[in-house]
């Protein structure tokens, strides 16, 4: 029989004891009666991954405490330990690498009662898991009580259980009103069936649904509310509650509907937009697509609108805009959409087949008599049609047709419409691409001026030249403005390339200026370019730049043909530029449908008579007849002719004798790189008699064709 079998009982219950404290989960610490450290059982190391060698004499505080750790706490425990006596409380405690833990520790002293020496026996639980649990519940219980969102929490039946502060201060029902009653207490009634039994669909399968409702508040007002709702599980599948969170976002909303409203609708006759036009077009081509049904898409601009502002004032004009607009609308039926997309102009969206009746009928619903603050008005509209799909393209190519359309109607005469003929849009597609090109020949710097000479013949001076853009093409070579100019013409590149213009020509005076050359210069301007608001700043920022440039010697040239319809406000623009140096000149002049008014209204300082007058005059009546009441007309105002187009001499001489005295064109030289244009001055100078008639005069070889 083993010897431990006969011994005391004492000591075998000792044994017992010392192995319960080895196997046990909880950690054991034994402090001598100081308080310092005299051993831990294997649970305390292994947890906190000290060694009993590496801790024993010393005070438990000294390791086991950190940064967390409550101090008035380790104060508690030295008094106790002082004191001899028991204590229980929960503490904060560190492992050897850093990381927190929770324990419930329980002390009790020992001594003579127990016949041990005098120390203490220290029981710690680990309760760092319950300690988590507590703040996560304390957490939990603080964002539920303070939370600016509303929260709901209802059982597996639906049946509210409990519900926060923010759900009173949202809805307007305390607590006590609304517990065991089901949320649809809130209901607005404006959801389907369908749309909550899509919701429940939602949380059955899924555990949440989110979205924006509209609920009612215990005042009964509406309110729009963001719902979160989650299904939580607890023991089983079968326990579970819902939460509910909500923020009223009304305010939100409705600043979205004004803001909506302003984006997409027109402010003066509430009628939708271009943006808002722009969709739904968009939407009733796919819908045309799908329905197979066609769609006609109209562009209305109403004929002169303008003299109704000027005559009657703006406030009526604004007026019969708001009565054409309402006409427009309840006039045209239910598959008809209107829009306003900008001062007099209308696009209208017709959906299925329409006739030249229905067009018509747009037509007179415009030219009704109109009556605002009992003065009578009647106006007619243009209108420009295109349908889909016989035009296949996009929202913004559809209602670009239309107004292609609207404008020949308009040429027509008042009051017409014109139907869009999808052939030309092979040629709007060419024109798009070579708008692209151009623009990257902008970006790459491809184009380049030429200089044309302008002579005075009574002296045969070079009185200056005029700068003549060429694009200096990559693959095609050098290609004359004829072949792009067009093509730019009313395009969002006409202003960037009149800027370039404007801008190289200068720095080009200004080289020949170091040079020790003075040469004047006019410079193309058209009319769309000037009249911008920016042109005044941009001319000015030129001058700026370069400042030994005299303005004096530029001249800006503008179209005649390019019809500077608001004249009141193209004079005010062309004193402004007068007023910075430079001189003005009309260009093409004869070529316009309001020649007279020019001359009278707009202060210029030049008149260039087109070439196209000056190629036949020699040959046909008309032109030449032309050409003498043109110059006329220019003596009659005081104002200097400049003949463009002069190839020859005898072309020289009748324009001589008709008190044209300023030529240019082939029989002078043709525009030249700005390179040649210092050596053909010189020559021109050198090799020109200057006191000889006409007839003597001859060009420098290489440039000229006659004279």
């Amino acid at each position: 029989m083993p010897p431990e079998l006969n011994a005391p009982a004492q000591n075998i219950d000792a044994r017992r004891l010392a192995l319960v404290a080895r196997a046990t989960r909880n950690m054991i610490l034994i402090l001598d009666e100081a308080g310092a450290l005299e051993w831990v059982n294997p649970a305390f190391e292994t947890h906190t991954g000290y060694r009993l060698q590496d801790i024993q004499g010393r005070m438990p505080s000294e390791f086991l405490a950190g940064p967390g750790t409550d101090r008035e706490s380790i104060t508690r425990i030295r008094r106790h330990l002082f004191c001899n006596t028991e204590f229980e409380m929960d503490l904060l405690q560190y492992t050897a690498d850093g990381r927190p833990y929770w324990v419930h520790t329980y002390c009790t002293p020992v001594g003579e009662a127990q016949g041990v020496k005098p120390g203490f026996v220290l029981v710690q639980t680990v309760i760092s898991d319950r300690k988590n649990g507590e703040r996560g519940l304390r957490i939990a219980a603080s964002v539920f009580d303070r939370s600016h969102d509303a929260i709901i929490i209802s059982d597996h039946k639906n049946r509210i259980v409990d519900v926060n502060p923010s759900f009173t201060r949202i809805t307007g029902y305390t607590r006590e009103e609304v517990l065991g009653l089901n949320p649809a207490i809130l209901s607005s009634g404006r959801h389907s069936t369908a749309f909550y039994r899509a919701l429940w669909q939602s949380i059955e399968q899924h555990d949440h649904w989110r979205g924006e409702i509209w609920n009612r508040r215990k005042n009964g007002e509406e309110f729009a509310e963001l719902l979160s709702i989650s299904r939580v599980h607890l023991e089983s599948p079968a326990t579970y509650y819902h939460v509910a969170t909500f923020s009223d976002i009304t305010v939100i909303k409705n600043h979205q509907l004004e803001l909506d409203r302003a984006a997409n609708y027109d402010p003066l006759t509430g009628l939708p937009n271009r943006q808002w036009i722009e969709e739904r077009l968009r939407a009733a081509r796919q819908e045309a697509d799908s329905n197979k049904h066609p769609l006609v898409v109209g562009y209305l601009d109403i004929d002169g609108f303008k003299l109704i502002n000027d005559q009657l004032g703006k406030e009526v004009g604004d007026e019969a805009l708001r009565i054409i607009g309402d006409r427009l609308s309840n006039r045209l039926g239910e598959r008809a959409t209107i829009a306003r997309i900008g001062g007099d102009e209308f696009v209208l969206i017709l959906e299925g087949e329409r006739s030249e009746t229905d067009y018509r009928r747009i037509l007179s619903v415009v030219s009704d008599p109109i009556t605002v603050h009992k003065t009578p008005i009647i106006v007619t509209a243009s209108l420009g049609i295109t349908r889909y799909p016989d035009d296949d393209t996009d929202a913004e190519g559809l209602i670009r047709h239309a107004d292609h359309a609207m404008y020949s109607a308009k040429e027509r005469g008042r009051n017409q419409f014109q139907v869009f003929d999808p052939g030309q849009h092979e040629w709007q597609r060419q024109r798009r691409f070579q708008l692209i090109e151009i623009a990257r020949a902008l970006e790459h710097d491809e184009f380049e001026l030429h200089f044309q000479p302008q002579l005075r013949m009574a002296d045969s001076e070079i009185f200056g030249f005029e700068a003549l853009i060429r694009w200096n093409h990559p693959e095609k070579g050098l290609v004359p403005p004829g072949l792009f100019l067009p093509t730019v013409e009313h395009s969002h590149l006409e202003i960037p390339l009149g800027n370039w213009v404007l801008r190289n020509t200068l720095a080009q005076m200004n080289e020949w200026h170091q040079a020790g050359q003075e040469i004047p210069v006019c410079i193309n301007i058209s009319a769309a370019h000037i009249m911008d608001a920016s042109f005044i700043d941009a001319l000015a920022d030129c001058l700026h730049r370069y400042p030994s440039v005299n303005p004096g010697k530029i001249t800006l040239e503008v179209l005649e043909s390019t019809a500077l319809e608001d004249t009141k406000s193209a004079g005010n623009m062309l004193t402004r530029c007068r007023a910075l140096g430079v001189q003005v000149a009309l260009d093409d002049f004869g070529t316009g449908f309001s020649s007279m008014t020019y001359l009278r209204s707009l202060p210029v300082d030049l008149i260039k008579i087109d070439q196209s007058f000056i190629r036949n005059m020699l040959s046909d009546a008309n032109d030449r007849a032309i050409v003498e009441s043109i110059i006329f007309m220019a003596q009659r105002f005081q104002h200097p002719v400049l003949a463009e187009g002069v190839e020859t001499l005898a072309h020289a001489v009748a324009l001589k004798e008709m008190g044209c005295g300023l030529i240019q064109g082939y029989s002078i030289a043709r525009p030249m790189p700005a390179t040649e244009v210092l050596p053909w001055l010189l020559n021109w100078r050198t090799t020109t008699c200057h006191d000889t008639e006409i007839s003597d005069l001859r060009a420098p070889p290489g440039h000229g064709a006659g004279i």
